[in-house]
C-alpha cells in the first residue's frame, strides 16, 4: 500500500532524526550519507524519492514562492560542501546548519554552528549569496534556481568559556563558486515546513522549518 504525502514525510523525518540520535549526533549536525550504511543512505534515497513524487506545490516558484521564505534546518544531505564539513581543523565539529530565504530581495545565507567537544572554542561559519529562478521556454520559472555566493563570514563566538563579541565576525573573506559553471539547485519538494532540494551535481538537500537557536 502506497503511504500518502504527510505520512512518507513523517517517516522519512523520523528516521533520519532516529540516525542523527544513534549517531550520538553533535548539537544537531546533519545526517550524511558517509556517516551511515550504504544500505542506509539506499533508503533514505527511496523515501525521497517517493516523496519528490507526491510533491504538493508543482512549480513552486512560480504559483507558492513565499514557501521558501524563513529559517530552514538541515537535516540530511550528500552534498560535497556539507561532506567536507567532517574534516575541520583543529578537532571542531559541525553543529546544526541553516539556511535562512529571502524571498522578496532573493538573498540568503547559510550558516553552520561549530564547537571543540572539550568546549575549547565555538563560532560560525555564514556564507551569503542571492539567487534568480532558472526560466523556462514559455518564459515561467521553473523549479531551478541559479545561485551567486558574496561573502564568506568566520566568526569565533567563545574561547575558553568567554564571549568574545569582538570576534563576530573574526574575518570576511569572498565567497568562492565554482569556474565555469553557475551552481543551481532544484526545488523538488516544497510545503509550509519541509522541503528537498537536488543540487546540480544532483546531491540531495533535506530540510525542516525551525526557528535559528
Amino acid at each position: 500500500m502506497m503511504l500518502t504525502e504527510t505520512n512518507l514525510k513523517q517517516q522519512l523525518i523520523a528516521k533520519i532524526q532516529a540516525v542523527q540520535a544513534q549517531l550520538g549526533g553533535f548539537n544537531g549536525a546533519p545526517v550524511t550519507n558517509i556517516k551511515i550504511k550504504p544500505n542506509l543512505a539506499e533508503e533514505i534515497e527511496r523515501m525521497v524519492v517517493q516523496l519528490e513524487a507526491q510533491n504538493p506545490n508543482y512549480r513552486p516558484l512560480l504559483y507558492k514562492p513565499l514557501l521558501l521564505n524563513g529559517t530552514w534546518l538541515l537535516l540530511y544531505s550528500t552534498a560535497r560542501e556539507i561532506l567536507n564539513l567532517a574534516s575541520l581543523p583543529l578537532g571542531l565539529k559541525v553543529g546544526k546548519i541553516y539556511q535562512i530565504i529571502d524571498v522578496e530581495s532573493r538573498q540568503f545565507f547559510n550558516q553552520a554552528f561549530v564547537r571543540h567537544p572539550l568546549g575549547l572554542i565555538s563560532g560560525s561559519v555564514k556564507v551569503t549569496a542571492t539567487f534568480e529562478p532558472v526560466i523556462d521556454d514559455n518564459k515561467l520559472p521553473n523549479n531551478r534556481i541559479n545561485v551567486f555566493f558574496q561573502q564568506r563570514y568566520i566568526a569565533i563566538s567563545n574561547i575558553l568559556g568567554v564571549k568574545t563579541p569582538q570576534l563576530e565576525p573574526a574575518r570576511v573573506v569572498p565567497a568562492r563558486n565554482p569556474v565555469g559553471r553557475i551552481p543551481s539547485l532544484e526545488i523538488t519538494y516544497l510545503d509550509e515546513n519541509f522541503r528537498i532540494g537536488r543540487g546540480g551535481d544532483k546531491s540531495l538537500f533535506v530540510l525542516i522549518k525551525s526557528e535559528l537557536n
